[in-house]
């Protein structure tokens, strides 16, 4: 059939025709495989047709033929059949170990941990007894993990041994390249495997947790069922009611052991508590009266490490104190300090007989003790700065300016009343020397100016600055200070010991005390008059006020 075609044709140009029904235009194999041998195409196709026209053959039926030895006629034979030989490649395929195990990293300059552990999955093949290393990818670790070992026989010794699977079990160190690998359990395939061979296991162990891993694991959320109580009801109708109590506290640690007052007052609005401390006079303490902010104030509750440096949250007390718990004549313990309840106000007796009809509240005498009032004396006047500075550092600590009358600067500013006067004093070289007294009615003050003499030998100039000068008949406790009303036309003023006598005015310190004549007395004013030639029925001439004279 070689030099014919398919359809009978001789195979020669012309007579080859295209087969329409071929569906595959790969080249063919020659040979296939029928378990595990190798065999040409054609005769694995007679032998599956031989097979399918055959009936069906149990396990059992094929195992007693593969095993039936025909007799001979002159007896059996003496030669046994032996087993076949089946290669380890083909009888331990795809049949693996697989131990579970561990190693310590140690970890140098980090003051977070020491050391580190890292579990690892030990594959050991049985095909050809080598093994491969496998860390388990852990997310945000930051370290390269995944294969460790790659596939390959792992030395055993420096003699060139190499590990076998007798050589492992549970609870034995692996040293692989510098690294101990500590085996602490398997799977069930090589527990099997393991015990048929008879190798027995140890118990399984445990793999260390990693200090580290475990201070990053983020604890539980705890989860709080609310409460029905109605916290907008209470505060719409309770709200700026609250209930005060008077306490006292001891100091036990103190040797006097003082005795202090205090005032407890619970808002019923949100359940707050506040003390706060009556301060006496001259106690020696600072002015400080809450003892306590207003808070809610926790009555049993289960400490925890955070306590000592971060405040009592919600989730760690159990109950906080409530308004049965404030009993009047009893003991209560508020943060710490034992607090003795001798009294309330009428709005918390009042509260408790409607609320607490059941509680009894029994108010404690208390002797307060009688309060001396002490009066201050001021010291006296020692002449350094004006009386009114040395005033106020008698007064407070601090000592502050004195007060001035803002009304009467601003209505008088700029109003002065010159007059001249000559010195009285019995030396001899003080009769010609004249004087300009300067009386400014803002602050009551006076200044003193001396006109220059030709050929006196007396410096001329200031004589006094501006300052308000006493009468002499005026005491440092009750001082009475000079007035408009005091400077007449021949009167004397005693300045802080010298003696001057008015001898002339201008005009409008005429005019001025006109205007005030309800509070000049009469004679001032006659003097004056007189001495500048004004009638009492005429109006004065009109004249400006003219400026201080000032000499150097």
């Amino acid at each position: 059939m070689a030099g014919y075609s398919t359809f009978g044709l001789p195979f020669l140009p012309g007579n080859c025709f295209r087969d329409f029904t071929k569906s595959k235009f790969h080249r063919p194999q020659t040979l296939s495989y029928l378990n595990g041998y190798a065999i040409p195409r054609c005769l694995r196709a007679t032998i599956s047709q031989d097979l399918l026209e055959t009936e069906y053959q149990t396990q059992n039926t094929v195992e007693q033929l593969v095993s039936q030895i025909p007799t001979l006629t002159y007896g059996e034979s003496s030669l046994t059949t032996e087993s076949p030989f089946i290669p380890s490649y083909v009888a331990f395929d795809k049949k693996v170990l697989r131990f579970y195990g561990y190693f310590m990293q140690e970890v140098l300059l980090s003051p977070q941990e020491n050391y580190r552990v890292r579990p690892v999955v030990i594959f050991y093949f049985l095909e050809d007894d080598s093994m491969c290393i496998i860390e388990p990818v852990v997310e945000n670790s930051g370290i390269p993990q995944g294969k460790l070992v790659k596939r390959q026989r792992l030395p055993k010794n420096e003699q060139g041994d190499y590990y076998h699977w007798k050589d492992l079990n549970l609870g034995v160190d692996l040293c692989a390249y510098g690294i101990t690998y500590r085996l602490t359990n398997c799977d069930t395939y090589t527990r099997e495997f393991l015990e048929c061979e008879g190798v027995l296991l140890s118990e399984p162990d445990e793999i260390p947790i990693d200090p580290y891993t475990q201070s990053r694991v983020e604890p539980e959320h705890c989860y709080i069922t609310p409460s029905d109580f109605d916290r907008l009801k209470q505060f719409l109708t309770m709200d700026r009611k609250v209930l005060r109590f008077f306490a006292l506290w001891t100091e036990m640690d103190d040797e006097s052991k003082e005795v202090r007052r205090f005032s407890i007052q619970y808002y019923l609005a949100d359940d707050t508590v506040e003390i706060r401390e009556f301060h006496e006079a001259n106690s020696g303490r600072d002015a400080l009266p809450v003892l306590l902010r207003r808070q809610r104030v926790p009555k049993i509750f289960k400490p925890t490490c955070s306590t000592c440096v971060l405040e009592v949250s919600s989730q760690e007390v159990q109950e906080y104190f409530s308004p049965r718990d404030f009993k009047v004549g009893e003991m209560v313990y508020l943060m710490g300090r034992s607090f003795l309840l001798y009294d309330c106000d009428e709005f918390t007796r009042s509260y408790y007989k409607h609320q607490f009809p059941d509680m009894e509240l029994n108010p404690i005498q208390i002797d307060s003790g009688q309060k001396v009032d002490l009066k201050k004396e001021i010291p006296p006047y020692n002449g350094f700065g004006s009386l009114e500075d040395s005033l106020q550092n008698c007064l407070s600590l601090i000592p502050a300016p004195p007060k001035k009358d803002i009304l009467k600067m601003l209505e008088n500013d700029h109003k002065v009343l010159r007059y001249i006067a000559k010195m009285d004093s019995q030396k001899r070289q003080d009769e010609g020397r004249r004087f300009v007294i300067s009386y400014f009615l803002s602050n009551d003050m006076i200044s003193i100016f001396e006109k220059p003499t030709r050929n006196s030998g007396i410096i001329s100039g200031k004589f006094l600055e501006k300052t308000r000068v006493p009468k002499p008949t005026s005491t440092v406790d009750n001082p009475e200070y000079y007035s408009p009303g005091d400077f007449a036309i021949g009167a004397t003023v005693e300045v802080f010991g010298h003696h001057f006598v008015l001898i002339d005015a201008d005009l409008y310190v005429l005019k001025y005390l006109e205007s005030i004549s309800d509070q000049i007395p009469l004679e001032t004013l006659s003097s004056l008059r007189r001495h500048l030639g004004v009638e009492p029925d005429k109006p004065l001439p009109t004249e400006e006020p003219q400026e201080p004279e000032r000499t150097s």
